[in-house]
């Protein structure tokens, strides 16, 4: 069987490395855009300074990456979070620890005592009687209340997808968290009932020795396959009972094409093949992004903790500040410490695209009201994302079940990215598990 894979990112890879453990006789090409595998999980060497361009890592409370990480023997370079970075921060006007027991939200000033107790009411509230779509700022403000949406969930939603919850769909989104609701009627009655079973801790963060690179790196050398890098692919045709990629100088015939690639590369790919497809495909958000790598040779702060987020109403032009050098120790040179703001978003989309000197400046400025730290870094690094992050705005599911609904009528083409469902490494790797199975039919 001879396979295409369009996209030469971690679900591009990840597709590929399970058709030929599915399938070994597979032959199969990936065509990349870039000059580099990898897409979003990009790691950049600025003077010793392990910059990461998008994920640093993963949650090992789900089998799947690790699983592909034995698979392609890449144990060696797994890399477990420091236990000092733990600790998380919300800012809100003033810098608080993020409760995690039952006493420590008690006492937190995040939220007045009012809010709190409106917190304490959920297990009270009624459940949402029909599956209709809703925002995380609805499901917030009914489960939990206003206080509580527009502190945590604004700045959780804020951390992962660059979005805010009125911008974002909680089934879409957070499809566990709505699940519990449905199932117990209340999130802590959930949230105990699962405890109950499981009866097991939860996730750590891992990441790989050197960067996410070194993974992508190594995982593309597990594996015997066809890499084409530097390559646009700007659409696909039939061909009898087969397809033909076509791109500049480039036209090759498949029996079947993945495309891996972001909703709108596809889009634009899929437009003469399937125009009704890429309409839909074209109607998937992207939430602008920038992340910028602060370096410091003599910081004079212990940067004990994972990192901090900001709320909506805390009104400063980061989202989020990570504490780079005390995740994973090997980030940068002995002594030196490393952060990472990230900027933009659905929040602040305007600023995401500025200019280097600008983001640098945004930064700066960020670090120092929510940090305290008035001190010029020593090294920068500055990388934009036009169309970072998917953006599962209220429709996304109707709108995904439908394209993948369509797509049946296009025997041989697939559809997988964090586009569709799930935009975390292990989200995509069990994704891109389930759609090799589909591939080599082993379903």
């Amino acid at each position: 069987m001879n396979i295409a894979i369009i996209g030469g990112g971690i679900s591009g890879l990840s597709t590929a490395f399970y058709i030929k453990e599915y399938m070994p006789k597979a032959d199969i090409t990936i065509f990349e855009k870039e000059n580099h595998l990898g897409g979003k999980m990009n790691t950049a060497n600025k003077e010793g300074f392990l910059v990461e361009e998008g994920s640093n890592g993963f949650l090992s409370n789900k089998p799947d990456t690790l699983e592909l990480v034995k698979l392609s023997k890449c144990e060696d370079i797994l890399l477990k979070s420091s236990d000092e970075a733990r600790l998380r921060f919300i800012y809100d006007g003033s810098l608080e620890v993020l409760p995690e027991s039952p006493g420590a939200f008690i006492k937190t000033p995040l939220l007045s005592l009012k809010g709190k107790l409106r917190v304490a009411y959920e297990i009270f509230a009624k459940p949402k009687k029909d599956d209709s779509d809703e925002s995380l700022q609805e499901f917030g403000y009914r489960r939990v209340g206003k206080e509580m949406t527009d502190v945590f969930l604004d700045a959780m939603v804020a951390g992962i997808y660059a979005s805010t919850p009125a911008k974002i769909s909680a089934p879409a989104a957070f499809p566990l968290v709505v699940n519990l609701e449905k199932k117990y009627g209340s999130l802590f009655k959930g949230m105990l009932a699962k405890k109950k079973k499981e009866a097991g801790p939860g996730g750590v963060l891992m990441s790989f020795k050197g960067g996410v690179s070194t993974f992508i790196e190594r995982l593309q050398k597990a594996m015997d396959v066809n890499i084409v890098k530097n390559t646009d692919i700007t659409t696909i045709k039939k061909f009898e009972e087969r397809y033909r990629v076509i791109g500049k100088n480039l036209d090759m015939k498949f029996d079947k094409i993945i495309l891996s690639a972001p909703a709108f590369e596809s889009a634009k790919i899929l437009r003469t093949l399937a125009p009704e497809i890429a309409d839909r495909l074209n109607d998937i958000e992207y939430s602008p992004i920038s992340i910028v790598g602060l370096g410091y040779d003599n910081l004079n702060h212990d940067l004990k903790g994972f990192g901090l987020l900001a709320t909506t109403r805390a009104n400063q032009d980061v989202l989020g500040v990570l504490w780079d050098s005390s995740i994973f120790l090997d980030r940068v040179p002995k002594g030196k410490k490393l952060l990472r703001a990230m900027i933009g978003g659905q929040r602040s989309p305007q600023l995401a695209l500025k200019s280097d000197e600008e983001l640098i400046k945004l930064a700066t400025n960020g670090v120092k009201n929510t940090m305290g730290i008035d001190k010029k870094a020593d090294t920068f690094y500055v990388k934009r994302w036009e169309k970072g992050i998917p953006n599962y705005k209220v429709g996304h599911l109707s709108n995904v079940n439908k394209i993948f609904e369509m797509l049946k009528n296009y025997e041989g083409i697939y559809l997988n990215s964090n586009a569709y469902r799930g935009i975390g490494l292990n989200d995509c790797v069990s994704n891109s598990k389930k759609c090799a199975k589909e591939v080599t039919k082993k379903i």
